[in-house]
């Protein structure tokens, strides 16, 4: 190999890969599925190695050449990584939205003090909020929503060109709507519970004027635990398909402001 096909292969092939790594790595880390507590660290590793060796050859057309200086370079890393911190970010607010309408179920239903490890999130959450959780991430692969996020990463190069800084202002804009569309699709998937549960409570005030005497709402939180797991074996799968609809529009609506 001569000189000039070393300096070639080093600035096609392995800067691209570092750079395309970087990404890639950083997003994978973070995102809902692969990229939760209990994965192991060094499976996510190897995950977002493999996939950087996949398309890392496709990535070669983005990449600046020749080589910047060390400044610039070091830059452009820290630039990449922001991307994917950002990217996986966006996955992880979607997915949140599934633990925030477990956490008002719970509530709703008197079960809030019933703490679990989420797996998910890898911190405390509720009974309802880990078992939806654990749900929604089955889910997830099983409708192969997770190729919608792996495009994402990909079609990302689109909108974040290697060698050029990202607009922060745009970045955080994108995430402020995301986090609001989350905790609307919370609202809209715990309804139901909100419903009922708030019917209950008009009933229990109207019983405890008629009968002052008798402890209502210490009578009456079996009959709201009841009502509360009977309404989600109920609404359970079309909750979660609701879900799954609302995920992939949010993933598109995210695609649509990062293209404009």
């Amino acid at each position: 190999m001569t000189p000039d096909q070393l300096q070639q292969f080093v600035n096609v092939g392995v800067f691209a890969f570092i750079l395309t790594f970087v990404r890639i790595g950083t997003a994978v880390m973070i995102m809902p599925g692969i990229g939760n507590a209990y994965v192991p660290a060094n499976v996510r590793l190897y995950f977002a190695l493999g996939f950087t060796l996949v398309i890392a050859p496709l990535m070669q057309m983005h990449v600046p050449n020749p080589l910047p200086s060390t400044i610039p370079l070091f830059i452009m890393i820290v630039s990449e990584f922001g991307v994917g911190l950002f990217l996986g970010t966006v996955m992880r607010i979607l997915m949140a939205a599934i633990d925030t309408a477990g956490m008002l179920i719970a509530t709703q239903s008197s079960l809030a003090n019933a703490q679990l490890f989420n797996p998910s999130f890898a911190t405390q959450g509720t009974v309802i909020g880990v078992f939806l959780a654990l749900t929604a991430t089955m889910l997830l692969f099983a409708t192969d929503l997770h190729h919608l996020m792996l495009t994402g990463i990909i079609e990302s190069y689109n909108a974040f060109p290697m060698g050029e800084l990202p607009n922060t202002g745009d970045m955080f804009s994108v995430i402020l709507k995301e986090v609001a569309y989350a905790f609307l699709v919370a609202i809209q998937m715990s309804a139901p519970f909100l419903v009922i549960i708030q019917l209950l409570y008009i009933g229990m005030g109207v019983m405890a004027k008629l009968m002052p005497q008798v402890q209502i709402f210490m009578l009456a939180v079996p009959i709201q635990i009841y009502l509360a797991l009977m309404a989600l074996t109920l609404v359970m799968s079309s909750m979660m398909l609701f879900w799954l609809t609302r995920f992939d529009e949010g993933y598109q609506f995210f695609y649509q402001m990062i293209s404009k």
